[in-house]
């Protein structure tokens, strides 16, 4: 099994940054080590993330929410994220591919400390909290492998599907209710024999318009990196950071703060043990990350802990004899 499948798997998780509502479709911190490294083989695999984001956007800086614009805004959220990936083909012409989808739930918890813009323009002062456990967007997911020796690539692409439990005029929600899709492309070293693993990779997300709140999110740039070391056959531990940008402006009638262009850097580590359910090969992971620099959007720490493991696999068959 590819060790970077499980962070493949989780791309598709929401995360409480960036654009309106602070939300973007591609999860910062998912192009971790090995990323762009495929399952060897056939099958299915099943990922499940359990992730705690806690973010805050303090002071006078405003934030477009569910159709309203609030201050001093404080959000905490817990998910949990499955994803399911089938990989019918390892030798498409040297290409692996696989096809997928996510369906996250779990709580969002917000509070604001001023209600400047209501629905409808009503104008509103005073502090706000809103809480709620919702169903968010499924995703549906492609990605393409090969590899020359130690060096992986990999093209994946993600598609917001706007059918998940939104909420109208609330603060609180994991969808979106616009469709975006993400295009990303990684390259991973990753060394057997030294245990060492160098990942980088890169995405564009296109965003379409939210028609409750009339509002547009612009296109968003992505940048991630991570170096990790594998010390024995159960354990391995790594560094990883990454780098988002909002490189459009925000746009429609519901932009009511302008361009509202976001931008922020975070920096994490991780760790993963390996171990075996029954007789198929499973990973747990951890990472942890914290954020800084933040231009409009929220500022936080994030802990994932992902389970990877394979549903069922199709073993090449026995050479003749």
């Amino acid at each position: 099994m590819g060790v970077g499948l499980s962070l493949a798997l989780a791309a598709g998780a929401h995360q409480a940054q960036a654009s309106e509502s602070g939300a973007s479709l591609y999860l910062l911190g998912s192009g971790g080590p090995g990323n762009a490294v495929m399952p060897p083989l056939r099958g299915v695999f099943f990922d499940n993330e359990l992730y705690y984001y806690k973010g805050s956007l303090s002071g006078a800086k405003q934030l477009p929410l569910g159709g309203n614009v609030v201050a001093g805004v404080d959000a905490d959220i817990l998910a949990d994220f499955a994803t399911v990936l089938w990989v019918p083909t390892t030798d498409l012409h040297g290409v692996t591919v696989g096809l997928g989808a996510a369906l996250p739930v779990g709580n969002v918890d917000v509070d604001a400390d001023v209600f400047l813009t209501g629905p409808r323009g009503a104008q509103v002062g005073g502090g706000v909290g809103d809480s709620a456990t919702v169903i968010g967007d499924p995703i549906a997911t492609a990605m393409l492998g090969w590899s020359k020796g130690n060096v992986h690539y990999q093209v994946s692409t993600m598609l917001n599907v706007p059918i998940g439990d939104y909420r109208k005029d609330e603060l609180a929600n994991l969808a979106f209710h616009r469709w975006a899709l993400d295009s990303s492309f990684a390259v991973s070293w990753h060394d057997p024999k030294s245990g060492w693993d160098v990942s980088g990779k890169a995405g564009l997300t296109l965003n379409g318009e939210n028609p409750h709140t009339d509002y547009t999110t612009g296109t968003e740039m992505h940048l991630e990196a991570a170096i990790e070391k594998t010390f024995s056959p159960r354990w391995s531990a790594g560094l990883q950071s990454y780098y988002f940008k909002q490189v459009s402006t925000d746009r429609g009638p519901g932009a009511v703060l302008g361009p509202f262009q976001g931008e922020v850097t975070g920096v994490g580590a991780t760790a993963a043990y390996t171990f075996k359910i029954g007789h198929m090969p499973a990973t747990l992971r951890a990472r942890a990350f914290t954020e800084f620099n933040a231009t409009n959007r929220m500022e936080g720490d994030s802990f994932w802990l992902g389970l990877t493991v394979p549903l069922s696999l199709k073993m090449p068959a026995a050479p003749p004899p």
